[in-house]
């Protein structure tokens, strides 16, 4: 090989080294790059010269090898190293960290680009973004807050403006009722003085009779069409009754709460207004003119009626259209609860349940419950009713009538409510073991009051989940992941980005742990993958390499040198 050769190979050698140190320095540089890749210069022969050609053996002869010279070496290209960086917790929320295959999507004005590197944040308009402002990808969610796989977009997370209230569909009770009390056995009743309808107090009053025929034992009249009955005072085991109005007529024209002509639409009244289930129990009946009303058994049903709580035309000139006399106090062994439910508006609901000892036998007990509430729509109290059954080691067996419904006509809220009592979850929460007093309380429910979002977290499904002041936690987006056929056929721009060449192949987008993807980790950054001993040991191989190369360029100004003084 001539001095012109060895040159030409000693040049090539040069720059195949400087290139070498080119891309190790790039990989020492961004040491602390997140999700950084690095990367190797991979190099291959430039020209090869054939001396002499190779021969197959003969009878007369061993074969012979080819003689070849090399005419330097070029660059071939470079190779990324995809392995998994390591993976440092930061605490930040909006770090994500990637551990396995795929690539993060951000969105650039319609422009999809990849990378590795999870620092995201959020934008005035609450888009989550990457450090260059691109927008982060994935799927949304519905009304129902569930993720709509398939359609990719912008992943919005409105921190302190998005809003939710969770309507209450379940509630969990829990205490003990003493089996060891009285049973119930009678309901409050409450007497009127008798009513006719007619002044001469021949004929008794029934429930067809109308109101405005209505006479007392005096033969005066009762009431006078536009009259109001105000019933106020009157109270259910103790707890006061709010106060409510019956119009005397066929139209209601004083905005009162209810109205009517005859005395059966007045029992009613005192039915839905006292939350007297006559499915159960006792009820407003008129018998011989004289008007009873019966609550139901135990003692936490007591009603306190008496003529003062009956008071005509309050505003007005008020007076006391019945006397009324108690006959009968309720009795047995009872109990009462109130909790606070919540509508889809997240508005409280305040709801009564009332727990009543009904019979005991060879099998056990069973307690009779009652559920109420004002803040229902209609005008009756009455959510229902139903038994809860233990047996004879005062151990939960079953409960029937434990889905309730709340009508919530024409207050906004999700009409109708229903909300199922729960009073055997957990297991052995609620007991009937004697004791010295029965107890009962609501200890959780899945309602709540209105919240706003708060924080969020991601999970290693890439799930965004966002976190409300009322302790509700719901889905806010999905982050999905981009794997290729061929990872090594991107190309690596400026931002710690990738984009897309006919090498790599079209993306291949899903949830993280799907699509040959790994699982993301939240809080998490992916470190770069540089290896700076390897990166200062390849330096070292080829400085050493640039300085042999070297060495030829001085090797042959001597040669030259020789030969001049050689010819002279």
């Amino acid at each position: 090989m001539g001095l012109t050769t060895a040159l030409y190979t000693a040049m090539t050698g040069l720059n195949a080294n400087s290139g070498v140190i080119n891309v190790a320095g790039n990989n020492i540089a961004n040491t602390n790059t997140t999700g950084f890749k690095s990367s190797r210069a991979d190099f291959e022969t430039q020209l090869l010269m054939n001396v002499g050609n190779g021969s197959a053996p003969t009878a007369q002869s061993g074969g012979v090898n080819p003689t070849q010279i090399g005419l330097g070496v070029k660059f071939s290209g470079t190779t990324h190293n995809f392995n998994d960086g390591t993976i440092n917790l930061t605490g930040i929320n909006s770090d994500v960290a990637i551990e396995g295959n795929g690539f993060f999507v951000v969105d650039y004005g319609g422009n999809q680009k990849y990378t590795r590197a999870g620092n995201f944040g959020l934008d005035s308009d609450q888009n989550f973004v990457d450090a260059n402002g691109g927008r982060v990808q994935g799927y949304s969610i519905d009304e129902e807050y569930n993720i709509v796989s398939g359609v990719v977009g912008n992943i919005e997370i409105p921190v302190g403006s998005l809003t939710i209230a969770e309507p209450t569909g379940n509630i969990n009770f829990a205490g003990n009722l003493n089996s060891g009390g009285e049973v119930a056995t009678l309901g409050t009743i409450v007497q009127s003085d008798a009513l006719y309808a007619d002044a001469g107090q021949v004929t008794q009053a029934n429930a067809n009779t109308l109101l405005q025929s209505l006479f007392n034992a005096s033969g005066s009249p009762l009431f006078v069409d536009g009259d109001v009955l105000t019933v106020t005072d009157v109270t259910r085991g103790g707890a006061a009754l709010p106060e409510k109005t019956f119009q005397i007529g066929a139209a209601n024209t004083t905005e009162s709460d209810a109205f009517g002509s005859t005395v059966q639409d007045l029992l009613t009244f005192y039915e839905d207004i006292m939350g007297i289930d006559t499915s159960v129990s006792g009820g407003a009946t008129i018998v011989n003119g004289q008007i009873n009303i019966e609550g139901h058994l135990g003692t936490v049903n007591e009603l306190a009626i008496t003529s003062d709580n009956m008071v005509l035309n309050k505003d007005t000139s008020p007076t006391l259209p019945f006397n009324f006399l108690q006959t009968q106090e309720a009795d047995g062994e009872s109990v009462r609860t109130t909790f606070i439910a919540y509508n889809s508006l997240g508005q409280e609901m305040t709801v009564d349940l009332n727990v009543v000892l009904e019979s005991k036998s060879n099998a056990g007990s069973t307690w009779r419950f009652y559920v109420q509430s004002e803040d229902d729509s209609d005008l009756s109290r009455v959510l229902g009713n139903g038994t809860i059954k233990f047996d004879t080691n005062g151990r939960f067996l079953l409960a029937t009538g434990t889905a309730i419904t709340m009508d919530l006509e024409g207050t906004g809220a999700l009409t109708p409510q229903s909300i199922n009592l729960l009073f055997d979850e957990p297991a052995d929460s609620l007991s009937a073991l004697a004791t010295n007093q029965s107890t009962i309380a609501s200890t959780q429910q899945d309602g709540s009051s209105i919240g706003t979002l708060e924080d969020f977290f991601l999970t290693e499904d890439g799930v965004v989940h966002g976190i409300f002041s009322n302790s509700i936690t719901r889905n806010l987006g999905q982050v999905v992941l981009a794997n290729f056929v061929n990872q090594d056929g991107l190309v690596e721009e400026a931002g710690n980005l990738y984009d897309v060449t006919s090498a790599s192949g079209t993306p291949i987008l899903g949830a993280p742990g799907t699509s040959g993807t790994g699982r993301t980790i939240g809080q998490a950054l992916e470190l770069s993958n540089v290896d700076l001993s390897q990166e200062f040991i390849t330096l070292i191989n080829a400085t050493t390499g640039y300085s042999a190369n070297s060495r030829v360029f001085s090797t042959s100004d001597q040669l030259i040198q020789e030969l001049l003084n050689t010819l002279t």
